[in-house]
């Protein structure tokens, strides 16, 4: 029987046929409309906890499938749904429910705090400025204890010193439908105090555009539940065929693998007679080439590229690090496991890296070697459209600093042509010198080409020095969007502070150091080490955010043609369309660019963003 278990505002239970009328109907009483937030937690698979923050109104539905009750909610009212994290969603697309917009408190938290940890514990004890280190304990001997030993009411969620308590924490609010509604109370809260935090001490553009990094955080992380659910379509016999012709034959036992290494590791051999050498060791391969006459600081493929010719042997180390790759990452075992029997392959999706916030994925699915994109094939009747950002990270800096004869350069499909031209070098120098500027490169050719860039694009380059001083200093600093980008401590800053503790602790410092002590040249090559990521971190975070913010609104705009998003990597979109709709969608993918591109970017600011858009049946047709 279904039973509404309401908080004292929502009055007496109905009748259970009405029960999912009756609440649709005090939400419309409680004044709910579209894009009104709506704090939702999942107790079971017909237990639900609701809160609607600003309208006093909470309850906790039982009875009634939780998918059933949002699909409800979300065609009614269009909700913007609050939620703990993205593993809310996951629950709700495995039931067949996908809804529009949300507020994911996880990715709020990154934003706010930096960082990866963003358990319910660690983002209430943040916003309400508690200290992380008295965090209450979940493991085995908290749960064992009195939940009331802390003179607290073990029935509110709240410790006495402000934290979380532990045993809500680990599934104590699941207990009762009063604690679910509760629970939701919780989130709803958390909610109001990001926003607060996001608006507080700043300007109102920089406050709106917070919020709106928030939302688009929260949509991305929505996105990454439907990419984990959905997979990217792939031909298994093509990625066989691919796997075979690097890798060899699927191995028929533990026995026949071995043989096939074998085989491999004797092609390389066989042009180094009487040199017994592992493979597998970077050291040793790279005493191997040294014994012919090539000298490398290390063994990256794209050194001994350089040196294709100069003998056999090189040739033969490429040809076997490419099959090794396929034979023991990328083979049939990894195809196995990952690729389902509906040939998607699947993989787990974050929206933010822990660091500037770029997308990250699993399975594979980011690092995929390209001779594997002749395999990902759009089904029957669908096609793929693809588009590619085009040379985003300058058009970003453009943005963000506000120089205007940079941004003027983003005029012009090819960015580098244009600095090109203004530098008076060719165009590989000029794309050199404006990515060494953004990746902290100093010498060579790059270092040349960059005395140009400080005196043609001042204000850019005021940008990144500014960033990387502050970076060097160990200053967190925030991308464009309000990320926050976390500093570490070098070695000397860690004893500092060591002592500092141990002073403060009225005991005398540890005088043990390391050997001799670091270097002032290794103190600097670490300072120097921080600043670079700075530099890096507020172009490619804003970049990041940037992409993301396009990626949701094309997810929203493509809802109507059923196409679905499929694959994002890095700057590259993938999109999985019908294919009466494939066009239409090619045109909308650039439309979205236009778009957000148009609030994205800082009033007045005349960056021209660019995209690469193709529909194709196969990604490997997608021009490189």
């Amino acid at each position: 029987m279904n039973v509404l278990v309401p908080l004292p505002s929502l009055g007496p239970p109905r009748p259970a046929t009405t029960e999912l009328d009756d609440l649709c109907a005090r939400l419309h009483a409680a004044g709910l409309g579209r894009g009104a937030f709506l704090s939702l937690v999942l107790a079971g698979d017909a237990e639900v906890g609701l809160s609607a923050p600003g309208r006093d109104w909470s309850g906790s539905l039982s009875g009634v499938p939780h998918c059933e009750l949002v699909a409800r909610i979300e065609a009614e009212f269009r909700p913007r749904w609050i939620w703990w994290s993205n593993d809310t969603a996951t629950d709700l697309i495995a039931g067949g429910i996908r809804v529009a917009t949300c507020w994911d408190l996880a990715a709020v938290h990154r934003v706010l705090f930096g960082g990866w940890r963003t358990d319910p514990a660690r983002i209430w004890a943040s916003l309400a400025g508690l200290d992380e280190t008295s965090l209450p304990a979940t493991g085995q001997l908290e749960l064992l204890g009195d939940p009331g030993d802390d003179g607290g009411d073990p029935a509110e969620p709240y410790r006495p010193d402000g934290h979380l308590r532990p045993e809500w924490l680990t599934g104590g609010w699941r207990r009762s439908a009063d604690r679910w509604a509760t629970w939701a109370e919780v989130a709803a809260k958390a909610c109001g105090l990001q926003q607060r935090r996001l608006r507080a001490d700043t300007s109102p553009e920089r406050a709106g555009r917070r919020i709106a990094t928030a939302q688009s955080e929260s949509a991305a992380d929505l996105l990454c539940a439907e990419l984990g659910h959905d997979g990217l379509p792939v031909d298994r016999t093509r990625a066989e065929e691919i796997i075979g012709a690097y890798a060899g034959p699927r191995p028929e036992s533990a026995e026949h693998a071995i043989a096939l290494r074998t085989e491999r590791d004797d092609a390389v051999r066989a042009h180094v007679p009487g040199i017994d050498v592992d493979l597998r060791s970077p050291a040793q391969v790279r005493a191997l080439l040294a014994r012919v006459g090539i000298e490398l600081p290390d063994t990256r493929s794209w050194r001994m590229e350089l040196f294709r010719g100069a003998h056999p042997v090189v040739e033969a180390l490429l040809s076997w690090r490419k099959a090794e790759r396929f034979a023991t990452t990328y083979g049939y075992d990894w195809l196995d496991r990952q690729l389902g029997p509906d040939g998607r392959l699947r993989g787990s999706w974050t929206g933010c890296d822990g660091g500037a916030g770029r997308m990250t994925a699993s399975a594979g699915l980011h690092s995929m070697p390209a001779e594997l994109r002749d395999s990902v094939a759009a089904g029957d009747g669908y096609r793929l459209v693809r588009a590619d950002l085009g040379q985003i990270e300058p058009r970003v800096l453009a943005a963000v600093s506000g120089d205007r004869a940079l941004a003027s350069a983003t005029a012009e499909q090819d960015l580098y042509a244009p600095v090109a031209a203004t530098l008076g070098v060719e165009r590989s120098v000029a794309k050199v010198a404006v990515l060494a500027a953004m990746y902290g490169q100093t010498t060579g050719a790059a270092g040349e080409a960059l005395k140009g860039l400080e005196s043609a694009y001042p204000v850019a380059m005021r940008y990144l020095r500014q960033a990387y001083d502050a970076g060097r200093d160990g200053c967190d600093i925030h991308t464009f969007g309000g990320r926050l980008v976390r500093m570490w401590p070098t070695a000397p800053e860690r004893r500092a502070t060591d002592a500092r503790r141990a002073t403060d602790a009225r005991r005398e410092p540890d005088a043990r150091r390391e050997p001799d002590g670091p270097s002032q040249a290794d103190e600097r090559a670490e300072l120097a080490s921080r600043g670079r990521y700075a530099r890096n971190a507020v172009i490619q975070g804003a970049a990041a955010e940037f992409f993301k913010a396009w990626a949701v609104t094309v997810r929203a705009r493509c809802k109507a043609s059923g196409a679905r998003i499929v694959l994002c990597l890095h700057d590259e979109l993938l999109v999985h369309a019908p294919q009466e709709h494939a066009e239409q969608v090619a045109q909308l993918l650039e439309s979205c660019l236009d778009e957000v591109a148009g609030r994205w970017a800082p009033p007045g600011s005349k960056v021209r963003f660019v995209a690469d858009v193709s529909v194709i049946e196969r990604w490997s047709q997608a021009k490189a």
